[in-house]
C-alpha cells in the first residue's frame, strides 16, 4: 500500500473538535492496571471522525490502544484516508511507537494534536512524520 500525504488543511475548529471527541470517548477506556487512560478521535478526508479509547487485558500483549482502536473503526467502515487526529490523555502523552506505525500505513503527514487533561495549556500539535521518522514499510 502507498502511503499518501495528507493535502488537506485542517482548521483549529476542526482539530478542536476531534479534541472534544477524543476527550469524550476516553471516559470509556478500560485501564484497570495502567490507570492511563487514553481517548483519540481520526478525522478522514470525507469528514468522517472515528474515536477508539485504550482497553486493557490482563494479558498485556491483548491490550488496544486508543488510536490503533480509531483506525480499527475507520478501516471497518471503508475509510483509508486520515487527515487529522486528537489524542487525549492525562499528561499530553505522545502516541506510542505500534500506533505511530500503524497510523503510518495510511498516511505519511498528519497533524496530531496531544492534548493531556491535567493541563490543557500543554496541548500541542505535531505532525506525524515528526513523531516517526523512519517508519517501516515494505516497498
Amino acid at each position: 500500500m502507498s502511503k499518501k500525504k495528507a493535502t488537506t488543511k485542517v482548521s483549529a475548529d476542526v482539530l478542536d473538535d476531534l479534541v472534544v471527541r477524543a476527550r469524550a470517548v476516553r471516559k470509556n477506556a478500560h485501564a484497570p492496571y495502567s490507570k492511563y487512560k487514553v481517548g483519540a478521535a481520526i478525522l478522514t478526508k470525507s469528514g468522517k471522525i472515528f474515536t477508539g479509547c485504550n482497553v486493557e487485558n490482563a494479558s498485556f500483549g491483548a491490550t488496544i490502544c486508543a488510536e490503533r482502536g480509531a483506525v480499527m473503526q475507520m478501516i471497518a467502515a471503508g475509510e483509508r484516508e486520515p487527515i487529522a487526529c486528537a489524542v487525549v490523555t492525562k499528561d499530553g502523552g505522545s502516541p506510542c511507537g505500534i500506533c505511530r506505525q500503524v497510523l503510518s500505513e495510511f498516511t505519511t503527514e498528519m497533524p496530531m494534536v496531544l492534548v493531556g487533561t491535567k493541563d490543557e495549556t500543554s496541548a500541542r500539535v505535531v505532525d506525524l512524520a515528526d513523531l516517526l521518522p523512519l517508519m517501516f514499510a515494505l516497498r
